[in-house]
């Protein structure tokens, strides 16, 4: 692109045009007059050619000037419009968020709350995703997982720990739990896919014997969580899933420890211009807690 003149130079000397008078002009762009000319007498140098002829009281355009006003103008006017619709843009109130269901479903909403209690004009519409599934629908903002070992995507929410968490009538009675290897009395709920899990809480509490392999077994985290609470069984899975549950007293998480699980999620904007509405929730997203 060959070097333009700078903008301030070129609306100076279209308000100049326009009133044929640089006093009025600085008052429209609330200048004082010696700069809106001395900014129409640096146009003239870098253009090399008269813009006006001035009198003691009057200026008038030369043809220089009557030939390149027009263009400007139009020029002028597109650039408005194109910044109008970029604030238009910037200031849109609505905000998509792709993001997995199992989190969506326990994690997000108190999120979401606490968001929309400092921005209730912003409306937000959640795409719910199946784990590590990218949804088609274009959005603001994406929450996806990612293993440890895999490289960051955007902000990270943090890793997550592992809980094993039971009805809180498995805590009670004379069959009830005292001590992590007491588990295989109540029987293990496996999430499919995710062995891994039971093998790291045996590894944490030096469980020897702990058969891996024998109990209910299912494809959901929620559903593992739900049998949880029906009372068939221990589940471990991942903290954020299980934290309503247990802030509710529907599950309990008997032996507590810090147990990592080697995933975490990462959050990034999606492909829509990013705006303050979704800059704001970002903010809120990314809170160490609520």
């Amino acid at each position: 692109m060959k070097y333009l003149p700078p903008l301030n130079y070129i609306r100076s000397f279209e308000a100049s045009a326009r009133h044929l008078s640089f006093t009025k002009a600085a008052e429209e762009l609330r200048m004082t007059q010696a700069a809106v000319s001395g900014h129409v007498r640096a146009l003239e140098q870098f253009i090399g050619r008269p813009l006006f002829y001035r009198a003691p009281r009057s200026l008038t355009l030369t043809e220089v000037a009557s030939a390149y006003l027009p263009t400007l103008q139009r020029a002028l006017a597109q650039i408005d419009v194109a910044t109008g619709q970029v604030q238009t843009v910037r200031h849109r109130k609505e905000v998509a968020l792709a993001c997995p269901a199992s989190l969506a479903t326990n994690w997000l909403p108190p999120r979401l709350f606490a968001y929309r209690a400092e921005n209730p004009e912003v409306e937000v519409t959640v795409h719910a995703t199946i784990w590590a599934e990218t949804t088609e629908q274009i959005v603001d903002l994406r929450i996806i997982p990612r293993h440890v070992s895999q490289p960051l995507v955007g902000q990270s929410l943090g890793e997550e720990r592992l809980v094993m968490v039971c009805r809180p009538a498995f805590l009670t009675g004379p069959d009830a739990m005292t001590s992590p290897a007491d588990v295989h009395r109540k029987g293990l709920i496996h999430i499919l896919g995710r062995q891994e899990l039971w093998e790291a809480f045996a590894r944490h509490h030096h469980i020897q014997d702990l058969s891996l392999v024998q109990g209910l077994k299912t494809d959901s985290s929620n559903v593992a969580l739900e049998m949880a609470i029906a009372g068939l069984g221990c589940a471990v899975t991942l903290a954020s899933l299980a934290d309503v549950h247990l802030r509710r007293g529907l599950l309990v998480e008997p032996f507590p420890g810090e147990i990592a699980s080697g995933w975490g999620y990462d959050l990034h904007y999606g492909e829509l211009t990013p705006t303050k509405a979704s800059d704001r929730l970002m903010e809120f997203l990314t809170r160490p807690a609520i």
